[in-house]
């Protein structure tokens, strides 16, 4: 996960809607089921979806009053430790 991109998806959802987030997400998945995708190009497709839910994470996050700055490293630790475990 990166957090420049996560934080760049989550101003995207408070300016827009977390719906246009929520549907790439669902066409990125979809196309995780092409047959012919090399493992590189699913490694990005997947990096790609994980950031897309963390931005989604976040965003609640802030919406249910955390700060942003503090919403991002919250989650980030959490990533971290999860990681480390």
């Amino acid at each position: 996960m990166k957090l420049p991109v996560i934080k760049h998806l989550t101003e995207f959802i408070e300016q827009n809607d977390q719906d246009y987030v929520i549907e790439a997400v669902e066409v990125l998945e979809a196309l995780t089921e092409v047959p012919s995708l090399k493992d590189e190009e699913l490694d990005v497709i997947g990096e790609l979806i994980s950031n897309m839910y963390g931005a989604l994470e976040v965003a609640k996050m802030v919406k249910s009053g955390t700060p942003k700055k503090e919403a991002l490293n919250a989650f980030m630790q959490r990533v971290l430790g999860s990681i480390d475990k």
